[in-house]
């Protein structure tokens, strides 16, 4: 007989987050794609993003975000057994940026793994660490989303110049005698999957096919509006009814930052109360893809204290077409030594 460990639940012990210290306001965006500041707001409610400096890396703000969560949780790096990150924009296709993290963290024996799931992938990475808890497989999960999106960013397309910005967010989860993560619900609407590209190819890029020397997203931003608005509102009620939770119960309401026309017209079709608070750290942050919902996880609780331990529903979707999301307890307020 196999055996395996039951009775284990799983939670969030703490949320950490970096953003870049340079402050990009629509006005420095504007010129080049002969566009306003208004447009920009009324179409995305953005009104500045953070990009790193050149010499700032993926993994400098992935140390950053890993660090102020695993102290948050009161555990030391010695206590992390899995090391999960999600990101599209680190540009060496191997060795991992997890293998690099944990080196940098002080713990390079440690299980380590980067997955691509555009801007679900931190959904994906919460599902993937609960269920290795409950599983025995890990004890402590670290799990981080981290972009650095300028570098992939076209500063003359009208179309995305705008959305993009660089960051980076963490969660710690580990055991708990009760459920507070539920079950995932996750998929894909790959027929569309070139609703959202970066272009062109390193393959492209290398053989000279290409006068590019990098890659740029482009996307096609009224397919991923419906299919957001009208496909993944769906997903949060199969969330909802897969945890056993009704909209009501929720404290809050936390999808990934594209764009607050999306994330207001989901919140209605999911049928989201007034009550509950709802992320829109994009306003300031921008869209960091696979770092935006534990970023605006961590600004939502810096703003609104009252809401550690509050229920919260996660839903991250985008390029693939892919989604993923739960319903999760947020982390308590961070621990605080005594002076």
């Amino acid at each position: 007989m196999i055996k395996v460990r039951t009775g284990t639940f799983s939670r969030i012990l703490s949320v950490g987050a970096y953003q870049p210290s340079r402050l990009v306001l629509n006005s420095e965006i504007v010129d080049r794609i002969d566009s306003s500041d208004e447009w920009i707001r009324q179409r995305t409610g953005i009104e500045s993003r953070r990009y790193a400096g050149e010499d700032e890396s993926i993994l400098d703000m992935a140390e950053a975000a890993c660090r102020q969560a695993v102290e948050r949780a009161n555990l030391s790096m010695s206590d992390i057994d899995t090391v999960i990150l999600a990101t599209i924009s680190f540009p060496d296709q191997t060795p991992s940026a997890a293998t690099a993290l944990i080196a940098r963290l002080g713990n390079p024996k440690a299980a380590a793994f980067d997955i691509s799931a555009a801007c679900a992938g931190f959904c994906y990475g919460v599902g993937m660490a609960s269920d290795f808890i409950r599983s025995g497989t890990s004890r402590h999960v670290l799990v981080v989303g981290v972009e650095k999106l300028s570098d992939f960013t076209d500063p003359d397309d009208r179309a995305t110049a705008f959305i993009f910005a660089d960051g980076a967010g963490a969660v710690v989860i580990g055991p708990s005698e009760e459920p507070e993560i539920g079950p995932t619900v996750w998929g894909s609407d790959a027929d569309s999957r070139d609703a959202i590209l970066m272009e062109p190819s390193w393959r492209e890029i290398g053989s000279g096919a290409s006068d590019a020397n990098w890659p740029t997203l482009t996307q096609q931003g009224q397919t991923v509006f419906r299919w957001a608005v009208f496909s993944v509102s769906k997903v949060g009620k199969e969330i909802l009814e897969a945890s056993g939770v009704t909209a009501d119960q929720l404290d809050a309401f936390i999808p990934h930052q594209a764009n607050v026309r999306i994330i207001e017209s989901m919140a209605r079709e999911i049928g989201i109360p007034e009550k509950v608070f709802i992320a829109e750290d994009i306003r300031t942050a921008g869209n960091t893809s696979a770092a935006s919902i534990p970023l605006a996880m961590a600004s939502l609780l810096e703003e609104h204290p009252q809401l550690h331990g509050g229920l919260a529903l996660l839903i991250g979707y985008d390029a693939g077409l892919v989604y993923a999301g739960q319903v999760v307890k947020l982390p308590p307020a961070p621990f605080k030594a005594l002076a």
